[in-house]
């Protein structure tokens, strides 16, 4: 074992790159039910944000923001996806406790995690966010703010047209 798995820290290796196709894994989601990620991946774009921890302060500040944005997220086509590698019962609790409209999923086996390269730290999930149309990754960020999530998103897809 060495110093970083001891630390808990994997997946450092190259992240997925723009252009890279997004990954199709399985895992489940917030009712404990399996769910396969591409069918996620329909009509126009689908956000997958990865997060630390369930109902903790940024991940509820992101994920609330993104909430309270979701309207103006599906007139532009995006659907939501939230990661961590919480229980599927804690990402059903923050789903209810915060009303949040998307589906969480729990990457409990951080097999959504290490498709997508990202790193885990402490047994948790980076705050990683990214934008999928046509099978494809559009866009990442690799440090995305909380406060901020949507409206970055929002601009892309702008952008993107």
């Amino acid at each position: 074992m060495g110093f970083l798995d001891w630390l808990g820290i994997t997946g450092s290796g190259k992240p997925l790159e723009i252009g890279d196709p997004a990954p199709d894994v399985t895992t489940l989601n917030h009712e404990g039910h399996t769910v396969r990620l591409a069918d996620f991946y329909g009509e126009g774009y689908t956000l997958v944000y990865f997060y630390p921890k369930a109902d903790t302060f940024g991940c509820t500040i992101q994920a609330c923001n993104l909430r309270d944005a979701l309207g103006d997220l599906r007139i532009q086509g995006v659907r939501v996806v939230g990661v961590s590698t919480d229980w599927p019962e804690e990402q059903q609790r923050f789903r209810e406790k915060y009303h949040l409209p998307f589906v969480l999923l729990a990457d409990r086996d951080r097999d959504v995690a290490k498709a997508f390269r990202v790193p885990i730290r402490l047994g948790m999930a980076s705050r990683q966010t990214f934008l999928i149309k046509g099978g494809k990754i559009v866009w990442r960020d690799l440090s995305p703010s909380t406060r901020k999530q949507a409206s970055d998103v929002l601009q892309v897809v702008e952008k993107l047209g």
